[in-house]
């Protein structure tokens, strides 16, 4: 089975003065989020990639960048320490965009502060019960968790398909599409997705297998992901646990 690494942007100007971004366009990261997506594409350098594929905002394809960016000059040898072309994977390869993986539309309540949007009657819906929510405007929490889940699943598949079950593939998004894929994959209600957090530029790593999703890692920030280099798991989950990576 394939594994999608899911990577949240890093932060924003709007994120770091509390602002509900949604969809507004220029919105970039700050110098924390480019430290931060820095930190990223240096945990996914061992990682046998065969794609990244981006939402089409920009503070996503920024971090995307980064990681492409990281990639290709391990591959021409122009990181200490790293001979050309011992980076894994697949040659060079081109950023992929998929609108489905766009922020949630949040209708009226983009471009808004978020306390402000603590005062409104639909702020509690949102906290409680994710699922009765369709923001004025906008799109429904149920279609965002649908158009991103499925999303992946199909890419995924794609990969797959192209590359063999061992594909390691990098999905970069936001936080609630995030939180919606990692709902899905843990067969968890949409009114029970406000229990997951996901983290500026942090990591979630997926494998969707015959009979069901594999949620590897939620929301990391740090540590080693060189293990990912190897042949992927036996489909069957381990009783008892198993003994993880090598």
């Amino acid at each position: 089975m394939a594994t999608v690494i899911l990577v949240r942007h890093g932060r924003t100007t709007a994120n770091a003065s509390g602002l509900l971004a949604g969809r507004t366009p220029g919105v970039r990261l700050d110098e924390v989020g480019e430290q931060q997506a820095a930190r990223t594409a240096q945990r996914l350098a061992l990682v046998p990639l065969v794609a990244v594929v981006s939402s089409p905002l920009e503070r996503c394809r920024q971090t995307a960048g980064v990681i492409l960016d990281r990639r290709q000059r391990a591959l021409v040898g122009e990181l200490p320490g790293e001979p050309p072309g011992e980076l894994p994977g697949p040659r060079p390869f081109e950023l992929r965009i998929d609108d489905d993986l766009t922020e949630c539309d949040y209708g009226d309540w983009q471009g808004r502060t978020l306390k402000e949007l603590a005062s409104e009657p639909l702020w509690s819906t949102v906290q409680r019960q994710p699922s009765a929510v369709t923001f004025p405007g906008g799109e429904s929490m149920a279609t965002m968790q649908l158009r991103g889940a499925s999303a992946v699943r199909r890419l995924d598949a794609a990969f797959e398909a192209e590359h063999g079950p061992g594909a390691v593939w990098v999905a970069v998004s936001h936080g609630d599409i995030i939180k919606g894929i990692l709902a899905d994959a843990l067969g968890m209600h949409l009114d029970l997705f406000q229990r997951i957090s996901v983290s500026p530029a942090s990591v979630s790593i997926v494998r969707y297998g015959a009979d069901r999703p594999d949620v590897v890692a939620t929301n990391t920030e740090a540590g080693d992901l060189s293990w990912l280099r190897a042949a992927p798991p036996a489909a069957d989950a381990p009783v008892g646990g198993g003994a993880g990576p090598a």
